[in-house]
């Protein structure tokens, strides 16, 4: 099992904590805990990096049709959709300053599109595919993208990045 966070400061909080347990309820699964691990982000010196996905990475859109008519509030895009790059992006930016870093990430290419997959998450399901990336940007912003994943819904287990 893996649990991630951009702010180091979550992790090793969350990593103490587990380490003193050994079981973990986990939503009715109770888990064996038998070593505790910290991974830390790859350093992306370049500044370029590729990210891949495990789980689906869900992304919403506007919902609106060609003629800018907002049709429905539940516009989940595909990573095929034309307006998933724009969205996506923005995403990133979002998120880096959230964490009050460099905000100047690009997304250079989609490399890769898994299959589509939807998941029942509170009071609907949630639609999105894994993928891998290509992302340049401040090594320390793509370090905060890989420790808090791509897309939306992250706390929910979407958009976790392969280790």
């Amino acid at each position: 099992m893996e649990l991630g966070s951009p702010l180091f400061e979550v992790v090793t909080a969350l990593a103490q904590g587990v380490k003193q347990r050994e079981l973990l309820d986990w939503g009715g699964a109770a888990f064996r805990v038998l070593n505790v691990a910290v991974t830390e982000p790859p350093e992306f010196r370049s500044g370029r990096g590729r990210f891949r996905t495990t789980t689906p990475v869900v992304m919403k859109g506007t919902g609106c049709d060609t003629d800018g008519t907002r049709s429905t509030r539940q516009a989940w895009l595909m990573p095929t959709d034309p307006e998933f790059p724009v969205f996506f992006q923005r995403n990133l930016r979002r998120k880096a300053e959230t964490l009050g870093l460099d905000p100047e990430i690009y997304l250079t290419a989609i490399t890769w599109i898994g299959s589509k997959r939807s998941f029942s998450v509170g009071h609907g399901a949630k639609p999105g595919a894994p993928v891998e990336v290509e992302l340049t940007g401040p090594p320390e912003s793509l370090q905060a993208i890989w420790s808090w994943g791509l897309g939306q819904a992250n706390a929910a287990g979407f958009g976790w990045i392969t280790a």
